[in-house]
C-alpha cells in the first residue's frame, strides 16, 4: 500500500493505493462518506471495503474528495465529487490492465457518488453500495441500472431509512438482467459499529462469487 497523488479537476487529490498481483482480480475504487459531515478516506467502513478488495489480490484505490485532507479544492455539492471519482477511475485505468474487471464501491454519500459514476462509465462491471442514502438523495438516475451488485444496510441505521433502501432494491431487481445481492445486518447502525467484520466478509463473498462467474465465462469462451 502506498500514498499516491493524482490530478483532479479542482487540483491534486491524495489517496492510498494497493497494486494487486492476481491477473484476474478486479480493479476497484472505494469512495468515502460526505465531506461536510466528517467523511474521509480513512473512515472505518471505507477502509474495510478497501481492505476487502486488497486482500483478494485486487488493485484498489481510496482517496479524499476535493477539500478533504490534503486534497485541493472545496466541496463541490456532489457534482464536483462525481468529477473527482471519474478522475480517480482514469488514474486507476492508467496503472492497470484494461481487461481487468472494474468495480466501484462506496459508503453512504460515497455510495451515491459511486452509483452516479457507474452510469457514466460503461466499463464498470460491478458495485458495492453500503447504506445508500436513498431517503436523502435521488437514485432515479438508475434507469436502467447497467450492472448488478451488492447493497448492504444496517437495520438500526438512524440516518438512512430501511424503507427507502428496500424500495431502491425492489426497483433495481425489477429491471431486466439486474440482480441485487441485498444484505441486511439486523443489529448494525449506520456506521456498522462492532459489525465491520460482517461488512468485510460480505464484500469478499460477493466479489469472489462474481469473479468465479467471470472466470468461468472466460473459460467457456476459450
Amino acid at each position: 500500500m502506498s500514498r499516491v497523488v493524482f490530478s483532479g479537476p479542482a487540483g491534486r487529490l491524495e489517496g492510498w493505493y494497493h497494486h494487486g498481483t492476481c491477473p484476474w482480480a478486479p480493479v476497484a475504487l472505494v469512495l468515502h462518506p460526505h465531506p461536510l459531515q466528517g467523511g474521509t478516506m480513512n473512515n472505518r467502513v471505507t477502509h474495510t471495503l478497501y481492505r476487502s478488495f486488497a486482500e483478494q489480490g485486487a488493485s484498489v484505490l481510496r482517496f479524499n474528495f476535493r477539500g478533504v485532507g490534503s486534497s485541493e479544492g472545496s466541496f463541490g455539492n456532489g457534482d464536483g465529487e462525481i468529477e473527482d471519482a471519474a478522475s480517480a477511475l482514469d488514474w486507476l485505468r492508467t496503472v492497470n490492465s484494461k481487461n481487468r474487471p472494474l468495480w466501484v464501491a462506496g459508503f453512504s454519500f460515497g455510495s451515491w457518488v459511486s452509483m452516479q459514476l457507474l452510469m457514466r462509465r460503461p466499463e464498470v462491471s460491478g458495485f458495492i453500495s453500503v447504506s445508500p442514502p436513498a431517503n436523502l438523495y435521488d437514485f432515479n438516475f438508475l434507469a436502467p441500472c447497467p450492472v448488478s451488485g451488492m447493497i448492504l444496510y444496517g437495520k438500526k441505521d438512524t440516518i438512512v431509512t430501511e424503507e427507502s433502501v428496500d424500495a431502491l432494491v425492489r426497483k433495481l431487481n425489477s429491471q431486466r438482467g439486474i440482480q441485487i445481492d441485498y444484505r441486511v445486518l439486523s443489529e448494525a447502525d449506520h456506521f456498522y459499529t462492532d459489525h465491520l467484520k460482517e461488512v468485510y466478509q460480505y464484500a469478499v463473498d460477493h466479489v469472489a462469487a462474481s469473479q468465479q462467474w467471470e472466470q468461468a465465462a472466460r473459460a467457456a469462451n476459450g
